[in-house]
């Protein structure tokens, strides 16, 4: 079924592969996790492993804003589904 207005998805949708991802996760002991539970984790997904090593990058670094002695309080790993390619 085509989309009528596809201009107004939230996202758009999936047309080509994206096999790269990072895992964003909070860390053992972060207070988050009491709110948000344990197994709380955000997927991210990449068309290259370029793509995603240079928003890595960019995701984990220490921002302008950060204080002396601040430790990152969420996890980034590195993901893959190679499989993807034959679902689509």
């Amino acid at each position: 079924m085509a989309i009528y207005h596809s201009h107004n998805l939230r996202k758009q949708p999936l047309t080509t592969p994206k096999p790269y991802g990072i895992r964003v996760s909070l860390r053992p002991g972060d207070p988050f996790r009491n709110l948000l539970g344990a197994d709380w984790n955000r997927l991210h997904w990449f068309a290259t492993g370029d793509e995603r090593d240079s928003s890595l990058a960019e995701m984990s670094r220490k921002h302008e804003y950060s204080r002396t002695g601040d430790q990152p309080a969420l996890a980034f790993d590195k993901i893959e589904r190679l499989d993807q390619s034959k679902r689509l």
